[in-house]
């Protein structure tokens, strides 16, 4: 896959299949739509390409709404190269853009910067200044320029049942089984490993401390997670917390890993961490002796778990 920012940046050899759209999480029904765009380019003998955004165009158009992504840019990539699509187009979302009509949107940017001739959209995509413009006004253009649209009906989409917004709130409220479901993977935090203030490593239980450079990265609730990672291509399983470690009275939100069997330097190491499950809530203990008898009893119900998958 082919990742082009901007899409003044593409040159297109051949005409292209497109779709559009923020793909935030690339759950099922974003990957219905998009293994359909590749089926029906091969099929046709053209390029596969989809056009996403960034920022999402939220955060733009909707600046008093502090909306958290379930991907990151660099985790949305690599989602969406798994699913075989020759160019990924990345083009800077802006309050300018969005003021493009809609016929100047189909003529300058469909037909003449992409040379779309098949277009694969939502049945309730909408397009253009003011989202003035609907899919029914795309298939009048598909005729006018000669490119053909394929309207993905409502029934296709919602028998899905999966919005980016219901994997929001289930990771926001630690139903990581539920968010799992809707992304047909787990849900994945990407981080440097950083130096940390040593207490795991006092009670036997040494941490990875995650740095998450995006302010904009969606986390679960704080607590205690069932995870796993791939080192030095293995997967070592955990037991990550994310939250205040009231115990200690920490001040900021830290997100730490303990990997079980694993004795790796991880430091300056960058590592995604798959949730699998949620453990417990974050809770405050009298001690640090209470805290370490939590953490066995946490590791074995982990252990318990890892036996089952």
């Amino acid at each position: 896959m082919k990742v082009i920012y901007g899409i003044e940046n593409y040159k297109p050899l051949k005409s292209c299949a497109l779709t559009i759209g923020t793909f935030d999480g690339v759950h099922v029904g974003h990957q219905k739509i998009i293994r359909r765009l590749v089926s029906v380019s091969k099929n046709k003998s053209i390029h596969p390409v989809v056009l996403t955004f960034f920022p999402h165009p939220r955060m733009i158009l909707q600046s008093d709404i502090s909306i958290k992504l379930i991907d990151t840019l660099e985790e949305k990539i690599h989602l969406l190269k798994k699913l075989k699509i020759g160019t990924l187009i990345i083009h800077p979302f802006s309050k300018s853009f969005s003021r493009m009509a809609a016929n100047e949107f189909v003529r300058d940017i469909i037909v003449k910067s992409l040379s779309v001739k098949y277009l694969i959209i939502g049945y309730d995509h909408r397009f253009g200044r003011n989202r003035e413009a609907t899919v029914d006004n795309l298939v009048n253009c598909g005729f006018t320029y000669g490119f053909e649209v394929e309207k993905i009906e409502a029934k296709e989409i919602e028998s899905v049942n999966v919005s980016s917004t219901k994997i929001r709130n289930a990771i926001t409220a630690g139903d990581v089984d539920r968010a799992n479901k809707y992304l047909n993977r787990p849900f994945g935090i990407t981080g440097r490993v950083v130096t940390g203030n040593g207490i795991g490593r006092k009670i036997d239980f040494p941490t990875a401390n995650i740095d998450i450079n995006e302010d904009f990265k969606l986390l679960p609730k704080d607590g205690v997670y069932l995870v796993k990672s791939s080192i030095k291509n293995r997967y070592f399983f955990g037991m990550m917390n994310i939250g205040f470690r009231p115990t200690i009275s920490g001040k900021l939100r830290t997100t730490e890993v303990h990997y079980f069997n694993l004795n790796e330097n991880l430091y300056d190491k960058k590592i995604k961490i798959e949730v699998l499950d949620l453990i417990r809530n974050e809770k405050k203990f009298n001690s640090l002796e209470d805290l370490e008898k939590q953490l066995i009893t946490d590791k074995k119900l982990c252990e318990d778990l890892i036996q089952k998958l």
